[in-house]
């Protein structure tokens, strides 16, 4: 008997268990690996975006229903299953029960991607005692369920959207996937922690300044989602005046779902007049992702983009922005979106702040500090 990983997200765990939970199925190009599945094979079920384990599955055979199960593809390679154990994703094993009791979980290096192991699915599990911990812990969590919030927004996740873009006068259609935040990578930090004696990290503090500057400008503003519950100097990001609940209604899902993990986002009724990605310590090229997804989607957006960094990360963000995916757009990015360091830019703030002059400042003034790393002439 073999264990295989079997990925669901919120939605299809849900369509699955309406539909019976009598058949799972996956896409059509892993037909040769669900060939491979014998009867008596038992399916773990990881539930992404939420990082729970939520049952255990039987396989009793191939299936030939061609029922419309799921509705976000067909899955077409389906198996005939019983369940062993079904769990509700609030009761769900985390993920970071495993960490180092597993092979492709063994320390936070291996966050999130897990050494790959939870990429797709079906997928055998090298060492059946991995497999074996999950049953156990499956079988705990049934006997003596444990009840942890989840975000509904993770749990309402689709894996692919629908996107459509312009290619001289044809309009082009696609499927997108739109990467959630690395919450493992997350700095957040809430109120409590705070009076805790957790000072805010440096990536809050910006966020913090760059909001509360755009409020008194006038603009209304946004932080990106998974931030809004992280708090800097007493306030709440998600709480800060001019802070709106919900983005332009103009854009599509796709291109909703990457604007509300961009950093800071300043606007006016129906526009976007500015956005930040702040990138002190993490990753720069996640955040020039975003913005470049942002304009594959909506390509003729008219927008000040900036990544705002420390001085010395200059050259990383000069490395990374000059990459060949992004200078060989239609509009290359490192034309339209402008380097801020975050100690010129402070001084900046300070100084106004001085004077009293932030109320009468436009968002243009930004473009007096920031840097391009190409020709804009």
């Amino acid at each position: 008997m073999q264990y295989w990983l079997d990925l669901f997200t919120g939605t299809t765990w849900d369509e699955f268990r309406k539909a019976g939970a009598n058949v799972s199925g996956f896409r059509d190009r892993m037909r040769r690996t669900v060939a491979k599945i014998q009867t008596g094979d038992v399916l773990l079920c990881y539930m992404t975006g939420v990082m729970r384990w939520v049952g255990a599955l039987e396989v009793v055979g191939p299936s030939d229903d061609k029922r419309d199960i799921w509705t976000v593809a067909a899955f077409p390679q389906r198996l005939a299953v019983k369940p062993l154990i079904m769990l509700d994703p609030e009761n769900g094993v985390p993920m970071s029960e495993l960490e180092g009791k597993v092979e492709f979980y063994q320390s936070a290096d291996d966050r999130p991607g897990y050494r790959g192991f939870v990429r797709r699915s079906p997928y055998p599990f090298r060492r059946p005692g991995d497999a074996e911990l999950i049953m156990r812990l499956l079988r705990q969590a049934q006997s003596n369920p444990v009840s942890r919030p989840v975000d509904p927004i993770k749990l309402a996740r689709k894996p692919l959207l629908k996107a459509e873009t312009k290619r001289g006068k044809k309009t082009v259609h696609a499927l997108v996937s739109i990467p959630e935040a690395d919450e493992d990578q997350s700095e957040a930090m809430t109120a409590t922690d705070e009076v805790a004696g957790t000072g805010p990290t440096a990536h809050t503090e910006i966020q913090h300044r760059l909001l509360r500057l755009g409020a008194e400008m006038g603009f209304e503003v946004w932080v990106a989602r998974n931030d809004r519950g992280k708090a800097c100097n007493g306030d709440t990001l998600g709480n800060l005046s001019g802070m709106v609940d919900e983005l332009p209604t103009q854009f599509n899902e796709a291109t909703n779902r990457t604007i509300e993990l961009i950093d800071v986002l300043w606007l006016k009724g129906n526009s976007i007049v500015a956005a930040f990605e702040v990138e002190c310590t993490t990753a720069i090229y996640s955040g020039l992702l975003r913005m470049s997804d942002l304009l594959a989607l909506q390509p003729n957006l008219n927008i000040n983009l900036y990544i705002v960094a420390p001085g010395e990360r200059k050259t990383k963000v000069e490395q990374e922005i000059l990459r060949p995916t992004f200078m060989l757009r239609e509009k290359p990015l490192a034309d339209i979106c402008g380097f801020l360091p975050i100690d010129e830019l402070m001084e900046k703030i300070d100084g106004a702040t001085k004077l009293g002059l932030i109320p009468s400042l436009k968002a243009d003034f930004l473009e007096q500090i920031a840097e391009y790393f190409v020709d804009r002439e």
